[in-house]
C-alpha cells in the first residue's frame, strides 16, 4: 500500500452527506425529545428521564458512554504496535459487570438519588460528598477535552478539515441535543451512536478481510508478526500489559466508571425497576464485547495490510493514533461515503461520551452544590440544568484546546481516569462495606488514596516505562515503494510521537541506581487505579478504628445488606428445593410480606409495615 494517491482533502460529497446525516439525526432526537416532553415541570424528568427507562436503550447508551473515539482510534493503534491482548479486557468486563449490578446497584437504587455523591453525605458527612462531587467535575472536564480532541483530530487527517472548527461543531451539537432533550435524549441517541460505530469498524473490517483474502491471512499475519501475544502471564507490575495488568488493573479502573461514576450510575438508576437496571448493565457486555473484539481485529487487519511498510516509521503520519484514518483512506477512498461513515464512527464515539458527561456534569451540580443551598422551585430547577448543560458544554470545548498538549490519548483518559476513579472507588467500597468507618477515616482515605496515586502518575510521565517494559512489537518499512516525497500534510498541529517505535522520549532519564524511577514510577499505568483504592481502603479502616469508628451505628440502607445480592436469591431458592424434597415444613415462610420492586422515586408515601409488628 502505497499512499500517494492520498492528497488533503480527499472527502468526495457522499462522504460529508453520510457524516452530516450523523449529526443531523443525533440533533434531531433532541428535538423531538424537547417536544414530547415539554410539559416537563421538574429537573428530575430533565436528568433523570422520569426514571421510567426500559433496559435495551440504557444498555446501548451504558456502552456507547465511555467507548468512545479513543476506542475507534487507539485501539487498533494499541494492537497494531503492542498485539492483541487488550482482547482481555473483555474478563474486566464481565467482573466489572458482577461487581457492579451485586453492589453498588442495589444500594443508590434503593436510596433513590440523583448524584451518586448525594450518599457520600447521607454515609459520611458533607464535606466528603463536596471533596467527591468537586473530582468528579475536574476529572470530567479533563476527559471531556481528550474525547473531543480524538475524533477532531482524526478529521482533521482525513478530510483536511480545520481542526478547531471540528472541535467546535463536536461540542456544539452535543451541547444542543443535551441541553434540548435531556437524558432520555441522550440515551436514544447513544443507542444509534453504536449503531454507525459497529457499522463504521465493520466497512473497514470487511474490506481488509477482502483485500487480504479471507480472515485466516489477516489471523495468520498477526500470528507470523507476533500481534496474537495473548499468553503473556508474567506477573511483574512494571510490565505495561500483561494477562494481570489488563484484567486486575482493567477490572479495577472500570469498575470505578461503572460503579460510582455519575455518567454510568445516573442511567441505569433511571430504569424503571431494579430487574430492568440489572439487566441493562448485562445487556451493556455484550455492546462492550463487541466493540471490543472489532477494535481488536480492526488492528489486526491493520497490521496484514501494513505488515511490510509501516506508515508510522515511514513518516507518513506523525502519531499512531493516525493509523486508522490513514487505513481508512488507503483502502476506502475509492468508495463514496465509506471514508464518511468512518470518521462519523469517531464522532459518533465522541459525541456519545462528551454528552454523557455534560448531562451527568449537571446532574452534579444541581443535586451537590445547587439544591442543598438554595430554595428553588421544581421548574426553575429544570431550567438551570438546561442552563448548566450548555455552559458544561462550552467548558469541554475550552479543555480540548488542553488536549491538544497531551501526548498518547489512550494513556492520558485511562491515566485521569486511573488516578482520581481509584481513591473514589476506595472511599465508596469503605462506605457500602466497613458499618464502622466514619466520615474522618474517609476523608483521610481519600486523600491519602489522592495524593499516592497523583505521585505515582506524574513519577510516570517524567520516567516513562522503558521499551523491555512496554514491549513494542517490530515494524518494518522494507516493503515500501513511495514514488514520490510526501506530498501529502498530515498534520496541522505538532504532535508528539517518537520516529520509531522503539524509542520513548522521556524527559529524563534514570541512571539505573534511583530505585524509585526504576520500580514505583515504571509501574503498569493500569494499576494506578488499584493504588488508589487500596491506599483509599486502607488508610480510612486504620484512622476510623482509632477515631471511635466501631461506636458507630449506620442505617442498614446505606451499606450493602444480603438481600441485595442475587446469590442470597439463589441460595434460598436452593434451600427451598431441599426443603421441599426432605418435606420439612417452613412455618416462617407465610409470615413474610411481599414487596414490590419498582423505582422508590415514584413512591409518594411509603409505608414501613415492620415497624407496626408488636414485639414478642
Amino acid at each position: 500500500m502505497s499512499g500517494d494517491s492520498l492528497i488533503a482533502g480527499s472527502f468526495v460529497v457522499a462522504d460529508y452527506v453520510v457524516f452530516a446525516l450523523m449529526l443531523v439525526v443525533s440533533a434531531a432526537v433532541g428535538v423531538y425529545y424537547a417536544w414530547s416532553d415539554r410539559g416537563q415541570k421538574s429537573s428530575g424528568d430533565f436528568l433523570m428521564g422520569g426514571r421510567s427507562l426500559t433496559a435495551l436503550p440504557v444498555s446501548l447508551s451504558l456502552t456507547a458512554s465511555f467507548m468512545s473515539a479513543i476506542t475507534v482510534l487507539s485501539n487498533p493503534a494499541e494492537v497494531y504496535r503492542y498485539g492483541a491482548s487488550i482482547g482481555f479486557y473483555a474478563i474486566s468486563y464481565v467482573i466489572t459487570m458482577v461487581v457492579t449490578s451485586e453492589v453498588f446497584l442495589p444500594v443508590f437504587y434503593r436510596l433513590a438519588i440523583t448524584s451518586t455523591y448525594e450518599y457520600l453525605e447521607l454515609r459520611f458527612n458533607r464535606a466528603t460528598r463536596l471533596l467527591g462531587t468537586g473530582l468528579f467535575i475536574v476529572q470530567t472536564i479533563l476527559y471531556t477535552g481528550i474525547v473531543i480532541y480524538a475524533p477532531a483530530l482524526a478529521l482533521n487527517q482525513v478530510t483536511g478539515m480545520d481542526l478547531w472548527g471540528a472541535v467546535i461543531s463536536t461540542g456544539v451539537v452535543c451541547t444542543f441535543y443535551c441541553s434540548m432533550g435531556g437524558l432520555k435524549a441522550v440515551v436514544w441517541t447513544d443507542v444509534f451512536q453504536v449503531g454507525v460505530m459497529l457499522a463504521g469498524f465493520l466497512s473497514v473490517i470487511i474490506r481488509s478481510v477482502v483485500l487480504q483474502g479471507g480472515i485466516s491471512p489477516i489471523i495468520l499475519d498477526s500470528q507470523e508478526g507476533g500481534r496474537l501475544n495473548f499468553w503473556d502471564f508474567d506477573t511483574n507490575p512494571l510490565r505495561r500489559h500483561t494477562f494481570w495488568t489488563i484484567t486486575i488493573g482493567g477490572t479495577f479502573v472500570w469498575v470505578s466508571i461503572y460503579g460510582i461514576n455519575q455518567a454510568q450510575v445516573q442511567r441505569y438508576i433511571s430504569c424503571k425497576s431494579i430487574k430492568h437496571a440489572r439487566l441493562s448493565l448485562y445487556l451493556n457486555l455484550i455492546g462492550l464485547c463487541s466493540i471490543l473484539l472489532a477494535s481488536v481485529f480492526a488492528g489486526m487487519c491493520l497490521y496484514s495490510v501494513y505488515k511490510n511498510c509501516d506508515p508510522w516509521t515511514a513518516k507518513r503520519v506523525s502519531a499512531p493514533d493516525q493509523l486508522m484514518p490513514y487505513l481508512v483512506m488507503d483502502i476506502l477512498g475509492d468508495y463514496p461515503g465509506l471514508p464518511g461513515l468512518f470518521v462519523a464512527a469517531a464522532y459518533s464515539g465522541s459525541l456519545s461520551t462528551v454528552s454523557s458527561s455534560i448531562n451527568a456534569l449537571a446532574a452534579v451540580t444541581v443535586e451537590d452544590l445547587i439544591k442543598p443551598y438554595t430554595k428553588m422551585s421544581e421548574k426553575h430547577l429544570s431550567w438551570t440544568s438546561k442552563g448548566l448543560s450548555i455552559l458544561y458544554g462550552v467548558l469541554c470545548i475550552g479543555m480540548a484546546g488542553l488536549a491538544s498538549l497531551m501526548g498518547g490519548i489512550l494513556q492520558a483518559a485511562i491515566s485521569i481516569f486511573g488516578v482520581t476513579g481509584g481513591p473514589l472507588l476506595g472511599l465508596f467500597a469503605l462506605g457500602i462495606f466497613c458499618p464502622f468507618a466514619n466520615s474522618k477515616g474517609a476523608l483521610s482515605g481519600l486523600l491519602s488514596g489522592l495524593a499516592v496515586s497523583l505521585w505515582v502518575c506524574i513519577g510516570a510521565q517524567i520516567y516513562p516505562p522503558t521499551p523491555e517494559m512496554s514491549r513494542p512489537l517490530p515494524l518494518t518499512t522494507q516493503g515500501c515503494n513511495f514514488t514520490t516525497t510526501n506530498n501529502f500534510n498530515w498534520t496541522s498541529t505538532p504532535l508528539s510521537a517518537g520516529p520509531s517505535p522503539f524509542t520513548t522520549s522521556p524527559t529524563q532519564i534514570s541512571d539505573g541506581n534511583d530505585l524509585l524511577a526504576d520500580n514505583w514510577y515504571s509501574m503498569s499505568y493500569l494499576y494506578f487505579s488499584p493504588i488508589g483504592t487500596i491506599i483509599a481502603i486502607s488508610v480510612g479502616l486504620i484512622v476510623s478504628l482509632f477515631t471511635g469508628g466501631l461506636k458507630l451505628r449506620v442505617e442498614s440502607r446505606l451499606t450493602l445488606m444480603k438481600e441485595d445480592t442475587t446469590f442470597y436469591y439463589l441460595f434460598k431458592f436452593f434451600q427451598d428445593k431441599v426443603m421441599r424434597r426432605t418435606g420439612k415444613l417452613d412455618l416462617t415462610k407465610d409470615r413474610e410480606k411481599k414487596f414490590g420492586n419498582t423505582n422508590r422515586a415514584f413512591c409518594d408515601v411509603e409505608l414501613d409495615l415492620t415497624k407496626r409488628n408488636i414485639p414478642t
